[in-house]
């Protein structure tokens, strides 16, 4: 492409004949729909996402849908595609949106900032993306696309470089088009300038790609700076009852798997058969140890030890508690992590 042409008009004309037009959020185009889409993206690949988006936009077409619900059923519906607390934040603005401002997503950007889980970037795209306003975002792709063409040393998320990214972003921005361009700059980032291989022979703005020319396209943007992950280590006890189901415990929505449903957890082997025999008021006499189950979340790996044991009776209390249920696979709406479902499935309940 030509380079009298600005940054904006050449990624624009790319964008015209190669952008995504067919992504679901960009189908009955509304803030609502866009929002949830942004939320779902946060560490999250387009693919992952398209199949929760399509069923999430079943379960609650609307603002008030969603405002309505339960947390339960927010968190069923979120269930597998991780970082529970932006589904959390989802539902408690969905609630102050219907509260504050009639169910109408708002449209000036510091109203936006403040509701739960959206920041400065994810603000400026749904503003931008629904409204057409004139808002810069920096997201994962634009970083990528802008580290490289100005060949930025270092990682982007350092304080130093995003401040540095903010400004190019800005300059970036057109005055008009607002809307397509932010799609495109998405767009760009996520078909063309990928994190591995590069596909410069076809991105419109190669020509002035600082990266490039100095041949440094695949060593720029630096990754985050690897620290050693931790492992941590835990008992998840399954109680079952062939009449009532499985048991199983609310976590609290601080920390991981937030307002999910989970096994007890424990320490050791002996603190969660203790549990059983004081808690259950049932010796544990017949109980299996099952086979290890790995998770690695951002900060550090978990390593599950599963064990299994049958009761003859089901627990009365649990009925009368919030934080327990009994749960029947397929047939009960609740959220669970990925490994708790992968454990459930393996029990067959």
């Amino acid at each position: 492409m030509h380079t009298n042409l600005s940054f904006a008009e050449r990624v624009l004309a790319w964008a015209a004949d190669y952008g995504r037009k067919q992504l679901p959020w960009q189908q009955q185009r509304t803030a609502y729909r866009i929002w949830v889409s942004e939320i779902m993206l946060q560490q999250t690949q387009v693919d992952t996402v398209i199949p929760y988006f399509e069923k999430f936009m079943q379960a609650f077409p609307t603002m008030s849908a969603l405002a309505k619900s339960k947390q339960d059923e927010v968190l069923h519906y979120w269930s597998g595609l991780g970082y529970y607390a932006r589904a959390r934040n989802l539902h408690k603005a969905a609630q102050l949106i219907c509260d504050n401002y009639q169910g109408k997503f708002p449209t000036n950007i510091d109203d936006v900032i403040a509701l739960p889980g959206i920041g400065r970037s994810t603000a400026g795209a749904i503003l931008s993306l629904s409204f057409n306003q004139k808002h810069t975002i920096l997201d994962g792709n634009v970083k990528r696309v802008l580290a490289r063409h100005q060949a930025i040393e270092g990682w982007p998320g350092s304080t130093k470089n995003e401040k540095l990214l903010w400004v190019v972003a800005r300059q970036q921005t057109p005055e008009t088009n607002n809307a397509r361009y932010t799609q495109a700059m998405m767009d760009l980032g996520a078909i063309l300038c990928t994190r591995s291989k590069p596909n410069c022979k076809l991105c419109p703005v190669s020509n002035d790609c600082l990266a490039l020319e100095k041949g440094r396209q695949n060593e720029l943007p630096h990754s985050k700076p690897k620290k050693q992950i931790p492992i941590r280590k835990t008992v998840m006890l399954a109680v079952t009852s062939e009449q009532a189901g499985l048991l199983m415990q609310r976590r609290p929505n601080q920390g991981i798997w937030g307002g999910l449903w989970s096994f007890p957890e424990f320490d050791s082997e002996e603190s969660a058969l203790d549990w059983c025999s004081r808690t259950l008021q049932q010796a544990p006499r017949n109980y299996q140890t099952l086979d290890q189950v790995n998770h690695t979340f951002s900060h550090f790996r978990l390593q599950i030890t599963p064990i299994s044991i049958k009761i003859n009776t089901p627990i009365h209390w649990v009925m009368e508690a919030d934080e327990w249920v009994w749960y029947k696979h397929g047939s009960s709406q609740v959220g669970l992590a990925a490994p708790v479902n992968q454990l459930i499935k393996q029990l067959a309940i």
